[in-house]
């Protein structure tokens, strides 16, 4: 069929319509229809699948050769959302990535063209309605007109054309975004959280010196509903979940510091990152125990896999896990390796034979030149055990930096002594070794007075800290995380990754779409002073390890799903001298994102760029 003058001529420029806006998913089924006529002739004319194949990718490529020219696309951004929208089209198309997902968005569309009953939702409908949008420049982006087959060749912007005042405009928004994400260093929430404490003090009988005491705060962990009722208003689910997770024996814990962080109202406007890191949402419970009802296993990474002796991990080829200590001050609910916890602050010091014949593998390993000791957490080891353990890593030769993984500066800040500040800087030698700590802030509401006394208290030693932050439904709304780096670098800390969310099917509730992490660092981090946007942005590959989700050609999207999910083939970081299979990722729907958004308040209108980072 020659479609090379039947391509759609008509200038659709769709305003960016809210999914729950738009009726049902027929409505949105009549309208790609309606803005792809020439697209529904291919697919309407013909049952056998391989000929509209065929017809199909060179209409495809009829618009990929209109990005190579001057005069289709004026905008910059409208040319290169249309490339990257050809080539997921291309990717969503193929037969192969049909044998590798198990379902053909052709066969469907085709079904759905014969007015055939299918069973698609309406984010597969609004993915695809999208991509063609973005492939012929119509995505409503830009304020020029994108689509002018007659124009004139553009003019490029000379440098006397740059609008200062457009900086100083943007960068007036980006202040008053953040300003709405509070602060634990403002002196208003200083004060609710001063009347916090001493609430919390009462109510067990203590005194201020007590409650600057880590052990005190160790021995008084918060272990269920009655006692967290009693600090804080839960709301009827959060308590079924925790009564639910304490009923299965699903470790659960919060330090009183931490519940200090928590205001008393239920509402979660200011405290939602800090209440859902520890209080489980009810399908998490329920999900976790029929996992482990069924005996699943619950080794989503894949740790097991890669460990070559117990205790140790190792993904690449200089660095290597030690996990000694297998508990923590409190439980993260998403913590990929909670489920190797039996309990909050229990015995889980690693028996002294395991942890020799760990440290044993790292000195015959000369190849592991960093080692980075985790758990559980660390930070909560006593100092004479903690001290004896890096004394034995000091000793390995080739080991020329330690890591300690820990939270005790967000969730346990009185842990930060000086005496245990100096136990770590004694193992520091310029030139020779150095030692940093990892911590993991979520969120500005978690930075306070407390966690900046922590981490001074390190840094005076010359101890740096860095900060790997998971990207969840907390902490995704435009310019959350840009105040967090803001709160991080005041208070000394360095951002260093952040993680899109893991893809366990128990955390769902806390997953974003990569899109949304990427549209963040392209639209809101790179908008940041460069110090404050020093953390790289990784998918963690089970079993291989990190993918930086920035640098392209790591991954490529290959399916659209009937339930409007993006299947992503991650391409292993190792592939260049390493046997390694690619791996196949299921994504949240953006559409769900954007319902999810919506529901807490935002605008989608506000992420309508999200349809175009893959």
């Amino acid at each position: 069929m020659d479609i090379n003058n039947q391509l759609e001529k008509k200038n659709y420029v769709i305003d960016y319509l809210p999914p729950f806006k738009r009726g049902n998913i027929t409505a949105e089924l009549e309208l790609f229809w309606e803005e792809n006529p020439v697209f529904h002739q291919l697919v309407h004319q013909n049952t056998e699948l391989e000929a509209i194949r065929k017809w199909v990718y060179n209409y495809l490529a009829e618009y990929e050769k209109k990005t190579l020219q001057t005069h289709y696309y004026v905008d910059m951004l409208d040319r290169n959302i249309a490339r990257k929208c050809v080539h997921v089209l291309k990717n969503t198309f193929s037969k192969r990535s049909e044998d590798l997902t198990g379902f053909s968005v052709l066969e469907t569309l085709v079904k759905l063209a014969h007015h055939n009953e299918v069973n698609v939702s309406l984010g597969f409908i609004r993915e695809l309605r999208q991509l063609f949008l973005g492939m012929k420049g119509n995505t409503g982006l830009s304020n020029k007109v994108t689509v002018l087959k007659d124009a004139a060749k553009p003019e490029f912007p000379t440098s006397e054309s740059v609008n200062l005042k457009t900086l100083d405009k943007v960068a007036e928004e980006i202040k008053s975004r953040m300003v709405q994400y509070r602060s634990g260093l403002e002196d208003d929430i200083i004060n609710i959280r001063k009347q916090n404490v001493k609430r919390i003090i009462n109510y067990f009988g203590a005194d201020s010196e007590k409650w600057n005491d880590w052990y005190w705060q160790s021995r008084h962990t918060i272990r269920d509903a009655r006692t967290l009722g009693d600090i804080i208003d839960l709301t009827p689910r959060e308590r079924l979940a925790i009564e639910k997770a304490w009923a299965g024996k699903l470790p659960f814990g919060i330090t009183p510091y931490y519940a200090s962080l928590m205001d008393k109202s239920p509402d979660r406007v200011r405290d939602h990152a800090v209440r859902a890191q520890v209080i489980p949402p009810q399908d998490y419970v329920e999900n976790v125990l029929k996992s482990k009802e069924m005996g699943l296993d619950m080794d989503f990474m894949g740790e097991k896999e890669t460990s070559p002796v117990e205790l140790v991990t190792r993904r690449y080829p200089g660095i290597a896990i030690l996990k000694p200590f297998n508990t923590c001050a409190q439980i993260c609910v998403y913590c990929q390796r909670n489920w190797e916890i039996d309990d909050c602050l229990s015995d889980a010091a690693a028996p002294d034979h395991k942890l020799e014949r760990a440290l044993d593998w790292f000195r015959q390993n000369s190849a592991i030149e960093e080692v980075l000791v985790t758990g559980g957490d660390p930070g909560i080891m006593s100092d004479t055990i903690l001290s004896k353990l890096l004394s034995q890593l000091a000793e390995i030769k080739h080991i020329r930096r330690i890591r300690i993984g820990t939270r005790v500066p967000v969730v346990l800040p009185m842990r930060i002594t000086e005496q245990f500040a100096d136990l770590l800087a004694r193992f520091i030698e310029p030139g020779k070794r150095e030692l940093s700590l990892m911590t993991h802030f979520e969120h500005p509401y978690e930075v306070t007075p407390e966690s900046l006394k922590a981490i001074q208290t390190l840094r005076d030693r010359g101890i740096p800290v860095y900060n790997q932050t998971v990207f969840t439904i907390e902490n995704s709304r435009r310019f959350e995380m840009t105040a967090l780096r803001r709160n991080l670098r005041k208070i000394g800390v360095d951002p260093y990754y952040t993680f899109n969310t893991k893809g366990k099917d128990e955390t769902k509730a806390y997953r974003v779409p990569i899109a949304r992490l990427i549209q963040e660092q392209t639209e809101e981090a790179r908008l940041s002073p460069g110090l404050d946007r020093t953390d790289e942005a990784v998918f963690n590959i089970p079993r291989l390890g990190k993918s930086y989700l920035r640098a392209g050609q790591d991954h490529d999207v290959i399916m659209i799903m009937p339930n409007g999910s993006r299947i992503y083939e991650f391409y292993p970081w190792d592939q260049a001298f390493a046997d390694t299979k690619p791996y196949l990722y299921e994504d949240v729907p953006v559409l769900d994102f954007l319902l999810e958004m919506s529901n807490r308040g935002d605008n989608p209108q506000d992420y309508k760029s999200i349809w175009y980072h893959f």
